[in-house]
């Protein structure tokens, strides 16, 4: 969440931010309950210490009549004191939903738009592949090689679930490798992480649990929910914690299954294993100091780059639009492959600076000669595996249907190519 001194202070800069956002959050009305809460708050204070003075006063030896008027005095003290309580906890209540509502800051040189067509490239990698033959996309790909079984998996689990067989499992944990190794030698601890969540600690990272806009599977009358990242069990790893600031920056790398309901995804770029209720990913993640933040952020799109590059697999990286930021970021640098079948790029990773965002709300601080403060946040995907197999299956298809396993690949694969099933 932001500071509410500094939504007081710049009001009308968090309200463009809201309406260049797209998002629909009351920063007047925060400060209306803000202030209307610490005036009860003062108001209870002096309530508060006029019953300490009376219940002083009763210690003495008093007079009947007198200790009968500061026995009535007490009574309607603690009347008042009551009432004044329940109605600061209601304003506080309501304060504390509305402050979740408020979006973090953007960055000045983000792009203003609605939504992702209006983001902006700003690098281009790789040469898009020529082919002699009509391309194939991944579906038909996995099916003629007996890759992914989506019939199956809707008849046993719904749609937009799949299994993988045969060389897409060893190829999935290939990638999961190759990845984790690379992580590992840029200083990143590996996690595995759970794949439940407490549901305050999904708020706090910025994913709304509840409602019909929600992308999050919740348990029920538990108070938990399935992650859809493991950005969220990463964030809350540090909750309520103040961490030395010479420990920083705290790099992390987890591997989970992400669970989305994916709310209303159809068309035919989120067909196959595009947008699917479940997958598993590598997340980076970064605590960090304020100062390092940018840094960071340059720093864990490089990482994603290296292992895009190292896969010759050609993408383009897009400074995204306010209006697909979402709550929690600051900025968000999207990498997006070039899919043959669909003819235009898809996204395969995101990272983004959530800045002190995130912190606030979950009470992550850092101490230093200074004193104690916020600290910043940061999360990269380094492999969400569903869509990087798209990627691999239909950049390097072949003709005759079969399809080369890029070089760095094979050591952990132990084959070189994925060929038609006789």
């Amino acid at each position: 969440m932001l500071d509410i001194k500094f939504i007081k202070e710049k009001l009308e800069q968090v309200k463009k931010n809201i309406k260049d956002r797209n998002m629909v959050a009351d920063a007047d009305l925060v400060v209306k309950l803000y202030d209307l809460k610490n005036s009860i708050q003062q108001k209870l204070d002096t309530l508060r210490q006029q019953r300490n003075e009376n219940a002083a006063k009763m210690k003495g030896k008093l007079e009947h009549a007198v200790r009968e008027v500061l026995i009535a005095e007490g009574k309607k003290l603690k009347e008042e004191i009551s009432k004044l309580e329940k109605d600061f906890e209601e304003k506080e209540k309501e304060y504390k939903i509305a402050m979740m509502d408020i979006p973090n800051m953007a960055h000045p040189e983000a792009p203003v738009g609605k939504e992702d067509k209006e983001n902006l490239e700003v690098k281009h990698w790789g040469d898009i592949p020529q082919f002699t033959f009509q391309p194939k996309d991944h579906v038909e790909l996995a099916e003629s090689l007996d890759l992914v079984d989506f019939d199956t998996a809707t008849k046993v689990s719904g749609t937009k679930f799949y299994y993988l067989k045969n060389e897409a499992v060893i190829l999935e944990m290939a990638l999961t490798r190759y990845v984790m190794d690379i992580i590992i030698k840029e200083g990143f601890t590996p996690f595995i992480t759970p794949d439940v969540a407490k549901e305050e600690v999904a708020a706090g990272i910025g994913f709304n649990p509840r409602g019909d806009e929600s992308n999050i599977y919740t348990i029920e009358g538990t108070g938990t929910c399935l992650v859809g990242t493991a950005e969220i069990t990463l964030g809350g790893y540090y909750a309520g914690k103040t961490i030395d600031a010479s420990k920083l920056p705290i790099k992390m790398a987890g591997l989970s299954h992400c669970f989305r309901r994916e709310a209303g995804a159809a068309g035919q770029f989120s067909r196959g294993l595009y947008r699917v209720h479940q997958f598993s990913k590598i997340e980076m993640f970064i605590y960090c100091l304020p100062e390092k933040s940018d840094e960071m952020h340059q720093y864990i799109r490089s990482v994603e780059e290296k292992i895009f590059q190292g896969l010759g697999i050609p993408y383009r990286v897009v400074d995204t639009c306010t209006g697909d930021l979402g709550a929690s970021a600051y900025r968000k640098y999207d990498l997006e492959a070039w899919m043959p079948g669909r003819g235009d790029f898809g996204e395969i990773t995101s990272t983004s600076n959530c800045t002190d965002f995130q912190a606030r709300r979950l009470g992550i601080k850092y101490k230093d000669e200074n004193g104690t403060n916020y600290l910043h946040m940061l999360n990269g995907t380094a492999m969400a595996l569903s869509r990087a197999m798209i990627a691999l299956l239909e950049n390097y298809q072949q003709e005759d249907g079969s399809v080369r396993i890029p070089e760095k690949l094979i050591p952990y694969t132990g084959f070189d190519r994925i060929c038609p099933k006789k």
